[in-house]
């Protein structure tokens, strides 16, 4: 059963809670019986192992991806104009 989390709106009391996914959402404080509301996280997704590589789970022949063409050399940047000459 999963585990959820809620906050009274009223008096900021958090806690968690197991409830099945058939329960009704609780919707009164037990510290203040002020309004409460869900908070809702982040799903925890982990990817365990050595890693995760292009070629996981494709045929032994190799990648019908061709390789991204290089990128073109970059442009000079403009020269900084000279200063001023001193004049007397």
């Amino acid at each position: 059963m999963p585990t959820y989390a809620y906050a009274c709106k009223d008096c900021g009391h958090a806690f968690d809670i197991v409830q099945s996914f058939s329960d009704s959402s609780l919707t009164e404080c037990p510290e203040c019986k002020g309004s409460l509301r869900k908070k809702f996280n982040s799903v925890g997704v982990v990817f365990k192992g050595s890693g995760f590589y292009r070629t996981d789970s494709r045929d032994s022949k190799g990648s019908t991806v061709s390789p991204a063409p290089a990128a073109p050399a970059a442009a000079p940047a403009p020269a900084a104009p000279a200063p001023a000459a001193a004049t007397s």
